[in-house]
């Protein structure tokens, strides 16, 4: 038998960190620090590289890779909206308490000349959709309806609204485990 998250995995505790790459660490310092508010808490730096860390809440970071000598193609995409040659990362979104604080921040990023859509509402979240300086697509969202903080009720539609779930949904969904799970390689 497979073992469930809910039953024997680990404790999560949010993002460690999740790491990117920049070509222009002090513009990206600029925007999250300054434009975003997410403090500079940690840097490492080496003849071959820099690496920053930005807090997004208790123990949860995004931090950055600015390799020394490397130029980088810019491939900036809206969220949502992949590129056809590779798998890829598609957007960040950033987790904030509440409807006021996303308006706030969506009002910081105006007042800071960023662009940034009006709130999206999709049912169980909404959201504001912007860009960083090195083109990555982001996202701020709350929890309208928190997923996270309950035990997964499969059948419940607010959550739950694919028609067509892929096998290992509908596993979760009819026997609450998942019968088999990939087997990956190191790259």
């Amino acid at each position: 038998m497979t073992p469930t998250p809910e039953a024997d995995g680990p404790r999560w505790r949010g993002i460690n960190h999740l790491a990117l790459v920049t070509d222009d660490m002090d513009a990206t310092v600029r925007f999250y620090h300054g434009v975003l508010g997410a403090r500079l808490v940690a840097t490492i730096g080496t003849p071959q590289f820099r690496h920053y860390f930005f807090d997004f809440g208790a123990q949860n970071t995004v931090a950055f890779f600015e390799y020394s000598g490397l130029t980088l193609d810019r491939l900036a995409k809206p969220a949502g909206m992949p590129d056809p040659r590779a798998v890829q990362f598609d957007h960040l979104s950033f987790n904030l308490p509440d409807e006021h604080a996303l308006l706030e921040l969506r009002d910081r990023l105006k007042s800071a000349e960023c662009e940034v859509t009006d709130v999206v509402d999709h049912g169980f979240i909404r959201s504001i959709y912007f860009t960083d300086p090195n083109g990555i697509a982001l996202e701020a969202s709350w929890w309208v309806l928190d997923a996270t903080g309950r035990t997964a009720d499969y059948g419940d539609e607010r959550l739950f609204s694919d028609p067509d779930p892929v096998p290992a949904a509908r596993e979760l969904r009819d026997e609450g485990r998942v019968r088999s799970v990939p087997h990956t390689h190191l790259v």
